[in-house]
């Protein structure tokens, strides 16, 4: 027998509280929410881009932080209004740093890498509305399955570095190494998907609470800064041949 203080319509009670509270996610706020997050990151990355050197040696307590953050927002969403704008600046402040690094190297790459990041994002918009990739189970399945393989990669090959096993076969500009950038870059772009059905999700067929934009916003940038930074990898391998 059920615990009677736990009932189906105590639950609904309670939720129809919160919303009334705090407001319903809408699409617009969730739009709003994103470019703010996007204005900070660039923000953050306007900061380090002119003054890379110094801020290089930063860089690793930096992109510490903003992991943890991120851990934070993912596990605790009615915390993102407060801590998606701190990850987004500081992940701004890492990838000032990094772009600068890699534009020393080879001008002009941050440029491309910026260009074609925003090109594949608008086409993985445009598929998903207009319906030529729908997101089934099957496909979230396969997506969600592919972005922890790459982790368990990037882990491994971590892993395998602090023993001196060479990581050549991601680091290097050998066709096996690029070939694993592409596909990453491929992965990271279907991961579009599942935020863009997410948002869908919250805005239309439930009524999720306001700061549910901030969280959507942040899932979004996690994806963006993700493939900015595989592509830049990328093209800079291919700079390299």
């Amino acid at each position: 027998m059920n615990n009677p203080m736990l009932n189906e319509n105590a639950f609904k009670r309670a939720q129809a509280r919160a919303l009334s509270d705090t407001g319903v996610m809408t699409l617009q706020g969730t739009i709003n929410k994103t470019f703010l997050l996007l204005f900070l990151c660039v923000v953050g990355g306007m900061i380090t881009w002119t003054h890379y050197q110094s801020w290089a040696g930063a860089t690793g307590i930096i992109a510490i932080v903003a992991f943890v953050v991120a851990l934070i927002t993912s596990f605790k969403p009615t915390a993102a209004p407060i801590t998606a704008p701190i990850y987004a600046f500081l992940e701004g402040l890492f990838l000032g740093v990094i772009s600068a690094m890699y534009n020393a190297q080879f001008q002009g790459i941050v440029f491309n890498a910026v260009a074609i990041t925003v090109l594949v994002f608008f086409v993985m918009l445009f598929v998903y509305r207009t319906g030529i990739i729908r997101v089934t189970r099957g496909l979230a399945v396969g997506i969600f399955s592919a972005t922890a393989a790459i982790a368990l990669l990037y882990i491994g090959s971590f892993l395998l570095s602090l023993f001196g096993v060479s990581t050549a076969y991601l680091t290097s500009n050998s066709p096996l190494a690029i070939g694993i950038s592409v596909v990453i870059c491929a992965v990271a772009a279907f991961n579009f998907l599942l935020d863009f059905n997410f948002i869908d999700a919250m805005t239309s067929r439930y009524q999720a609470p306001k700061h549910m934009e901030w969280y959507a916003g942040f899932g979004l940038l996690v994806t963006l800064v993700w493939l900015y930074i595989e592509i830049l990898q990328l093209l800079a391998k291919m700079q390299r041949k």
